[in-house]
């Protein structure tokens, strides 16, 4: 169980992208679309800090790895539903695409639950680049408009790391943290011991 005085640095930061949800849930009810993007925008920088602050201060946990996903799942939903509400048009007449991508990830957080009973905190470099690239898309629209090289690179790269998500998956038997992708985890003692990480 989590208790906030055990919180460090890293935590914190991360702690912020769940915290600030419900306050990018209220500027999009009220329609806010510029203000909704900054903070949006704070939410993804922190992603950046987190992971730094945590590896800088050799203060990585289990608990902070699995702050760092649910904040970085949570930002990712709130960025999608805010280019639902702010560019309807564009979701529509990109939907399947955005479905080929999304029903992957949507797919690969059910085994995941199934299997381990929460998200997996692999942090991968590819997943590390997928939230980079997706972070930039959708802040990008929501400033200046579309730019479809880069929507197309996003779905690419969202649907490799996916994949590679659902392959580590099937690897470990127990839920780990910190695998740095599939070739990482071929050589992994925690997956070829059986045993659990509680590294961010």
């Amino acid at each position: 169980m989590w208790t906030f005085k055990n919180f460090n640095l890293a935590d914190w930061f991360s702690f912020y992208r769940i915290a600030a949800v419900p306050l990018l849930s209220m500027l999009l009810w009220f329609g806010e679309r510029e203000l909704f993007t900054w903070f949006l925008l704070i939410s993804y920088s922190t992603d950046a800090i987190d992971g730094y602050l945590a590896r800088k201060l050799k203060i990585t946990s289990a608990r902070g790895s699995q702050l760092d996903s649910i904040g970085d799942q949570l930002t990712f939903t709130m960025g999608l539903i805010g280019l639902v509400v702010f560019e309807n048009d564009f979701i529509k007449s990109n939907i399947i695409l955005i479905l080929i991508a999304f029903v992957p990830y949507l797919l690969q957080m059910v085994i995941a639950f199934v299997k381990y009973g929460k998200a997996t905190s692999f942090h991968t470099y590819l997943a590390k680049v997928s939230a980079v690239v997706q972070g930039v898309f959708i802040l990008w629209l929501l400033f200046f408009g579309p730019v479809y090289w880069l929507f197309y690179f996003m779905i690419i790269v969202g649907l490799l790391e996916t994949i590679e998500e659902i392959i580590l998956i099937f690897m470990y038997d127990s839920w780990v943290a910190d695998v740095k992708g599939f070739l990482f985890a071929l050589k992994d003692k925690r997956r070829l011991n059986g045993t659990n990480a509680t590294k961010q």
